[in-house]
């Protein structure tokens, strides 16, 4: 039975205020018209509520991704984009499943991995050990954004990278690489292996927000030297001190299994949010199907605690 509390929705509200970087004619929720894409005016390519599986030529090969349109999607209204990453071994279809981000009132994207190294032909993304040797992940993002520009109407300033494991640990290497086309990013269980936090130089202050299970067996919240994993709290220190945000972050627990942890005053108003899960394991919060092993918590939904933090932020025009 999933919990709901309304003092939990209050507190996760409040944990999650930002700062809106918006022009003063846009509210946080209101589309930018001056980072309305080519798209703006197309026929869509799919029907509004569908998700359909799509192929792009990138770096010399045939990718795929599978791509959702809101319910209301109108070619003439600039949407926000969601990226979504799945695990390594995951794809495009399961993580849509598990994740819920369907719901929410963006044009979501579901990319697929190339296959990687190691035993079975699993999927992955760049910045990992066992990604495909060659493979160019950061620039495949970049044609995909390229194509949803051209082939939909969509918001600029409001492209946002989640994703789970794997993915997770990618998007943070997007927040290295792509600051000027991200506007926020918000990795789950992330695996934050040293090739997706090298040479780690963004444009700009990069929002992020965090959720890791504090019972994560996988990618464990207190590292694994082995593999060099940082212990999580250290990854959001590193992004709390690269966004310059103050020293001493807020602390929250908010019963019965989260714990939120702000960092404020930060460059530009962005801000770096971490929700860490008491004994939860490397799974996605709130997912009703098979996200990983160990304990799913069902307090929260992550995709609509990550929306609330990413919807209000947006790249400068």
């Amino acid at each position: 039975m999933r919990v709901r509390l309304s003092g939990l929705a209050t507190a996760l509200a409040a944990a999650c205020t930002v700062t809106v970087l918006v022009t003063p004619a846009a509210g946080a929720g209101e589309p930018d018209r001056r980072q309305a894409s080519a798209g703006c005016g197309n026929a869509a390519p799919q029907r509004p509520g569908t998700s359909r599986d799509h192929t792009i030529g990138s770096g010399g090969l045939d990718r795929t991704y599978r791509l959702h349109l809101p319910d209301g999607y109108d070619a003439a209204r600039p949407w926000p984009v969601v990226l979504a990453f799945h695990g390594r071994g995951n794809d495009a279809v399961r993580t849509e499943a598990f994740s819920k981000l369907s719901a929410l009132p963006a044009v979501v994207v579901y990319p697929n991995g190339a296959v990687g190294l190691g035993d079975g032909e699993r999927q992955a993304w760049q910045g990992a050990p066992y990604s495909a040797p060659g493979v160019d992940d950061v620039a495949f993002t970049a044609d995909l954004l390229d194509r949803l520009e051209r082939d939909l109407c969509v918001d600029t300033g409001r492209v946002y990278a989640t994703g789970k494991s794997n993915g997770g640990g990618f998007t943070g290497l997007l927040a290295c690489r792509m600051s000027d086309r991200i506007a926020a990013v918000a990795p789950v269980a992330g695996a934050f292996y040293p090739g997706t936090r090298e040479a780690c130089a963004p444009d700009r202050a990069v929002p992020v927000i965090e959720f890791h299970g504090t019972g994560d067996s996988t990618i464990p919240y207190a590292g694994d030297s082995d593999r060099e994993l940082p212990p999580v709290p250290d990854w959001v220190a590193g992004w709390a001190a690269r966004d310059d945000c103050r020293a001493r972050p807020a602390t929250r627990r908010i019963e019965p299994d989260i714990t939120i942890t702000r960092h404020a005053g930060c460059d530009e108003g962005a801000q770096v949010h971490h929700v860490a899960v008491t004994g939860g394991g490397h799974t996605w919060p709130g997912a009703d199907s098979y996200s990983g092993g160990g304990r799913t918590t069902q307090t929260i939904e992550a995709h609509e605690v990550l929306w609330r933090f990413v919807s209000r932020h947006r790249l400068a025009p």
